[in-house]
């Protein structure tokens, strides 16, 4: 099981250099904006530093299946204005609104006493979870849905409508939520709560389709960005306390 790493000068140092060197050779790809790659860094620096290659590999997974399904049918999402703007490429209030939540955690995580540490990493695993299942229930769904409804409603709507649910959107994030919490495991951030991770992934993408179809309607500042980042730490919360409260059964 993964636990915070050394909190050096040293290692932070290399973490630093370590993520400018690679994002400098990087930013060469059409992933992400010049300012997104900044951004990148950083959180690049924050999670080497706090959780070292294990935090750091989970999260270029999740840009990477994150970036691939956004470019799976892009051209025909683009014909349909349901593309994303950039041609797909990721800014830097994309990068906080998928990471922020799970940085935070990482940057707790060298502050909390042991035995706390794996009920965070459970958090930190199921925001990214939630923001891939997120990612894959959109951009699938808005390309491959047969039938959008409103979440509130179940009318049909457009795709890319706020709110718009799809059987196959669906089913895509059910998809993405378990290979992000597959990912975790393999890299030791889970122990044994897989199953609690994609379900609360899914939880929290069916609840994020609910705020847009509500709140960002009626909220002009409530940004995609700002939703993604409720849904994250949603997800995260919710994979916390229950994860809490299974341990609690147990011991009780």
């Amino acid at each position: 099981m993964v636990t915070a790493a050394p909190q050096t000068l040293a290692h932070w140092l290399f973490a630093a250099v370590f993520n400018g060197l690679l994002i400098a050779v990087a930013s060469r790809v059409p992933l992400l904006t010049r300012a997104g790659w900044v951004h990148a860094a950083a959180l690049g620096t924050i999670l080497w530093g706090t959780l070292a290659a294990p935090g750091w590999l989970a999260v270029v997974a999740y840009l990477l299946l994150g970036s691939l399904v956004t470019r799976l049918g892009f051209a025909r999402k683009r014909e349909q204005g349901l593309a994303e703007s950039r041609g797909g490429r990721r800014g830097p209030e994309n990068v906080w609104g998928s990471a922020a939540t799970g940085a935070v955690l990482a940057l707790l995580l060298p502050l909390l006493p042991l035995a706390w540490q794996p009920l965070v990493l459970v958090g930190f695993s199921a925001s990214f979870a939630a923001k891939l299942a997120d990612t894959f229930g959109s951009e699938i769904g808005k390309r491959w849905g047969r039938r959008t409804v409103l979440i509130t409603s179940l009318r049909p709507v457009p795709p890319g409508t706020e709110g718009a649910i799809s059987l196959e959107g669906t089913a895509a994030s059910a998809l993405g939520g378990l290979l992000m919490a597959l990912i975790c495991e393999a890299l030791g951030l889970l122990r044994g709560s897989i199953a609690l991770v994609a379900a609360v992934a899914l939880l929290a993408t069916l609840i994020e389709s609910l705020i847009g179809a509500t709140l960002q309607r009626r909220c002009t500042w409530l940004s995609n960005e700002w939703v993604n980042g409720l849904q994250t730490l949603v997800a995260a919360l919710m994979a916390m306390a229950i994860a809490a409260g299974q341990d609690l059964l147990q011991r009780g």
